[in-house]
């Protein structure tokens, strides 16, 4: 199990400032519909959102949930340590295990934090890809514990791409996001196969991505 620590997590901290500070001069633009998913509060949740848009994790949850402990799983690699540094500065939590197979470890331990009454989140392309692939697997966790999904929606008018596999979004300060969020009852998740085409169909819908048409032309 990788970790960082020392002087590695000591530079960390003007990071996490600087991105507290940025998060904040975000406009996040909500319906009435979509606000009232994103602060469901009477049960423990399943948060999916694609890997590209986790820069956002952190303002979701300060905007939206905040009081409700969050956990995410990421990879006992040394890529995860980092993200798993990156989260505890940001106040969310980490689980650590085979993000990429869903270890039994790992999904137990998540079984664990949703029956403990707190949130999850759950990144179904992670962590290596392919983008916008959906991995049944994704679901093992929800469909045990029979606990709703809350899909998120992140639609950006002025953002940055990394050259990574994911093409992860850095949004611009002060830019404005259009957030979406659809609530998808645990009744819905099965069976498994026919439900992970389902809701990656409106996950993408959500999450609109010139990136992924011929002829569009990205803002860098």
């Amino acid at each position: 199990m990788h970790r960082i620590s020392g002087w590695r997590r000591v530079l960390l901290w003007p990071i996490g400032g600087l991105l507290h500070l940025w998060g904040r001069t975000l406009r996040f633009e909500t319906s009435p519909e979509d606000y009232r998913h994103y602060t469901k509060r009477d049960e423990p949740v399943a948060l999916v959102l694609w890997h590209n848009r986790l820069f956002l994790s952190s303002e979701i949850f300060r905007r939206y949930r905040q009081g409700r402990p969050a956990y995410a799983l990421i990879s006992a690699s040394r890529d995860g340590a980092w993200l798993d540094a990156f989260f505890d500065l940001m106040g969310m939590h980490a689980v650590r295990g085979s993000s990429s197979r869903l270890g039994r470890e790992a999904a137990t331990a998540l079984v664990d934090v949703l029956r403990a009454g707190h949130d999850v989140g759950i990144t179904p392309d992670g962590p290596r890809g392919p983008r916008y692939d959906f991995k049944a697997g994704a679901l093992i966790v929800a469909r045990r514990t029979q606990t709703p999904l809350l899909l998120i929606g992140a639609e950006f008018s002025s953002a940055w791409q990394l050259n990574s596999w994911d093409r992860f979004y850095l949004p611009k300060p002060f830019s404005r996001i259009r957030m979406r969020c659809e609530y998808i009852p645990a009744s819905a998740l099965e069976p498994r196969d026919e439900a992970a085409v389902r809701i990656a169909a409106r996950l993408r819908a959500i999450n609109p991505d010139p990136s992924t048409a011929p002829a569009a032309t990205i803002e860098v």
